[in-house]
């Protein structure tokens, strides 16, 4: 797969990168090692200062980096805006509170001391998704650094500018040469690394096969691995729900990215009870969508990301109505110039169908029928995935119903599932293991060391 910016909304190439051969892949592993012992014994006083200097930089040139988002994966402008936006509010938090979350946990023994001391680990490998350019990595980054760990990027190869400008936006910051460093490569090429003794640690977020195969790398050399996998999360509405927040975050919910998310809802759940009117007003919605360039700030869905994505998605759609299930809106690319494609609705989706038991990753929505709470959760659990599950209602016993029983590694109760940097992040099952943000994901990449004193 060739390292290139090819504008989605155009199918223009903007840009295409060599990729790094192995001296180059060497000289930066060498230098990584170098900067990480030096790095780590910088102060929290001192890391926190460098992540305030990245954030406030992000805020500054927020429409600059935004655009190349835009460009070069085709997410519409102004939810570029706000993803930098997010990444700046994500290093001012770490900043805030990273050194707290650290801190040496003390412990009563017979010791005349004893307490766990949490320690950075070395240079941690992260390979990074297309989807959410800068926020994945930067969830990522700002907790690791802050740690005292060294970052080496791999991210995606339809998004270079991006990686680019990120380890730019470290290296202005006042970072040391070598804290934050990406690596152009082929996947093929990232299995060395994974290997090399002087990276200890790998994070991924991606597909299940990538999420394997790297993991897989990892646990052969013993090392730590934090997978952040994809997802088919359920949407499910019942009746005591406010009907039109439930209804607008729904269409929000599936369409956020053109559909290209992880935690989009994919499968929506409605109570018999609402469920005709829920349907008919959602299919209304989903076709006023107004399709177009990115960088129109009226458009209100994007082009996927690649052409390989658009076809896919197409034959996930396709073999679904083979299957036996109903169209009711979309189900086509639109043809011309650009990787569009109609916003798309489904029902009687049959089990053994790609839009039952796959990531359907673009616009695209399953539509299904429930008797009560206890069936919806029975649907929302048969799946191999456990990221996040959305649950409408005003009713406290269903709350709490959702909560105790949904499988995920995120339940969200009258809001859409979404990653905040205050709260951990991550999933269950094939959606992958360990948590990024909160107190949990900065721990993830350190050693809780356990010192006793007699």
């Amino acid at each position: 797969m060739a390292i290139a910016s090819i504008n989605p909304a155009t199918g223009e190439k903007r840009k295409e990168f060599c990729p790094f051969d192995d001296a180059e892949i060497e000289k930066r592993l060498t230098c990584a090692e170098k900067a990480f012992r030096k790095y780590r014994r910088t102060t929290f006083t001192q890391r926190s200062e460098l992540l305030h200097a990245v954030g406030e930089l992000l805020f500054q040139e927020k429409e600059k980096f935004a655009e190349i988002i835009t460009l070069e994966m085709g997410k519409l402008f102004h939810d570029s805006v706000a993803e930098i936006e997010k990444c700046a509010r994500g290093c001012r938090f770490y900043a805030e509170n990273g050194e707290r979350f650290l801190e040496d946990e003390v412990a009563q023994t017979d010791a005349a001391k004893s307490y766990v001391q949490y320690q950075p680990l070395g240079p941690v490998l992260a390979i990074m998704p297309w989807n959410f350019p800068f926020w994945q990595v930067f969830r990522f980054a700002g907790p690791a650094l802050l740690a005292g760990n060294v970052g080496l990027l791999k991210h995606a190869s339809n998004v270079p500018q991006c990686a680019l400008a990120i380890e730019q936006i470290f290296c202005r910051a006042g970072f040391h040469d070598g804290v934050f460093q990406t690596l152009l490569i082929e996947p093929d090429q990232v299995e060395k690394v994974i290997v090399d003794p002087r990276v200890k640690a790998v994070t991924l977020t991606g597909s299940e096969k990538a999420g394997s195969a790297v993991a897989s790398s990892a646990a052969r050399e013993i090392k730590k691995s934090v997978l952040e996998l994809g997802g088919s999360d359920a949407f499910i509405v019942m009746p005591s729900a406010d009907f039109e927040s439930a209804l607008s975050t729904a269409v929000k919910a599936r369409i956020i990215n053109t559909g290209q998310s992880c935690i989009a809802a994919k499968r929506f759940i409605i109570a018999d009870q609402i469920y005709d009117q829920f349907l008919s007003q959602f299919v209304a919605r989903m076709r006023s969508l107004k399709l177009g360039d990115p960088m129109d700030e009226t458009t209100e869905i994007g082009p996927l990301a690649t052409e390989q994505i658009l076809d896919g998605v197409h034959d996930q759609v396709q073999k679904t109505i083979a299957a036996g299930a109903k169209l009711l809106t979309g189900g086509n690319r639109i043809h011309g110039t650009g990787f569009f494609y109609e916003p798309t609705v489904l029902i009687d989706v049959p089990k053994g169908s790609p839009a039952y038991r796959e990531e359907v990753f673009g616009p695209v929505a399953a539509i299904f029928r429930v008797r009560d709470a206890h069936s919806a959760i029975e649907l929302a659990n048969d799946t191999t995935f456990g990221l996040g599950s959305s649950a409408w209602t005003n009713d406290r016993e269903e709350q709490e119903l959702f909560v105790s029983e949904l499988d995920a590694g995120m339940v969200f109760i009258n809001a859409m599932v979404a990653s905040d940097p205050r709260l951990p992040f991550g999933g269950v099952k094939h959606s992958g293991f360990g948590r990024e943000l909160g107190a949990a994901g900065i721990r993830e990449f350190t050693n809780p060391k356990t010192i006793w004193i007699s």
